[in-house]
């Protein structure tokens, strides 16, 4: 979000000594204001697991926004999400499961699965604009009727929107792995989330992260592994890959995610069950 520089090089004073205004000696100085106390600043009232990144929205995607929008995106309202309601179209109701997906970045993989899945419902949040046009520009396309979007924090959606025991599946797939350790504490799969997750899930319900990010993933088998209402599926049948799952099958290989594995990158996928 940046503009061009206002002027020339050449309109610059360059080092002319001769040409810079001097100050009087008795001119007075504008008083600096500082703020009275902290309650005179601005500060976040919690701290966000995302940030809003800069990005430009295409013409193909503010197209979609404005002939899709108005059927695909769900706005966000502090109350219970009726899912019928939601999903009423094309034959849409609330006996089909559904699945949250949390960040879906462009919709790559998002819109693979509700092709491959046409029979499950998917809830996605996403605060990021260009990919909610990216992919409502992908339902367009792909005539997709199984997906709902709302831009929206996740985390408020999750509190406000979702009542408990109705969600069949959660995809959480590569989220912002904050490298640095003192961002660490910013990383969305945290054990508070992880419960709300947990108690809106039914029984038999799954929870699928991604990440290619090694000590992300340590972390997320940490936290997962630590919720009670969760089991790990992967040991009975994969002990070889120390609790992390193989990839499932409905998980696409994304451009990025290819790119990743060329260069040597890992990838770790974790599905727990709600118990």
């Amino acid at each position: 979000m940046g503009g061009p520089v206002a002027g020339s090089l050449q309109s610059l004073p360059v080092n002319d000594t001769q040409n810079t205004p001097t100050k009087a000696p008795d001119q007075a100085r504008t008083p600096r204001i500082r703020p009275q106390s902290l309650a005179d600043v601005a500060f976040p009232k919690t701290i966000k697991s995302f940030v809003r990144r800069a990005g430009r929205t295409t013409t193909g995607q503010t197209k979609a926004f404005e002939e899709l929008g108005p059927k695909f995106l769900l706005p966000y309202q502090p109350a219970l999400l009726d899912f019928a309601q939601a999903f009423a179209a094309a034959g849409n109701n609330d006996t089909r499961p559904t699945v949250l997906e949390i960040g879906f970045g462009m919709g790559e993989a998002t819109a693979h699965i509700a092709a491959l899945l046409p029979g499950t419902n998917f809830l996605c949040c996403e605060v990021h604009e260009p990919g909610v046009g990216a992919l409502l520009k992908r339902i367009g396309e792909q005539n997709l009727h199984n997906i709902r979007i709302c831009a929206h924090d996740a985390v408020e959606v999750i509190d406000h929107m979702l009542p408990l025991h109705s969600l069949d599946g959660v995809h959480i797939f590569f989220p912002d792995p904050w490298h640095k350790k003192k961002h660490n504490k910013r990383r969305l799969i945290q054990a508070p989330l992880i419960a709300k997750l947990a108690a809106r899930l039914k029984v038999g319900g799954y929870l699928h992260c991604a990440t290619d990010w090694q000590p992300y993933a340590e972390q997320i088998l940490e936290v997962l592994s630590a919720e009670p209402l969760l089991k790990n599926t992967a040991p009975e049948k994969h002990a070889e890959l120390l609790g992390y799952a193989p990839k499932p099958h409905y998980r696409p290989l994304t451009k990025f995610e290819n790119r990743g594995i060329k260069l040597g990158h890992g990838v770790w996928d974790l599905v727990f069950e709600r118990l």
